[in-house]
């Protein structure tokens, strides 16, 4: 017989020190506006952005359209709630 009960989850309910740098940037931009790049000018991870947005504390704004592989984001009322707790 085959155990077919589900796993939990392993995914961590709450920002890493990273995800929650890059939600807290967008504290103090026009309609929580995330940066597309860091602190240091590197590109944010694409994973940080998705993780992000599958954890509903980002959604998508609007599409780039000269990069359309760079997801332009702004900080949903949870991610802010998250962002202001650093």
């Amino acid at each position: 017989m085959t155990n077919t009960a589900a796993k939990p989850s392993t995914k961590p309910t709450t920002p890493t020190p990273s995800q929650r740098a890059w939600l807290a940037r967008g504290l103090d931009q026009a309609g929580g506006k995330l940066p597309l790049f860091d602190l240091n000018g590197r590109k944010v991870s694409p994973r940080t952005v998705r993780t992000c947005m599958d954890h509903g504390w980002v959604a998508p704004w609007f599409m780039n359209p000269t990069k359309p592989d760079w997801i332009v984001c702004r900080l949903t009322d949870q991610g802010r709630k998250l962002a202001e707790t650093t």
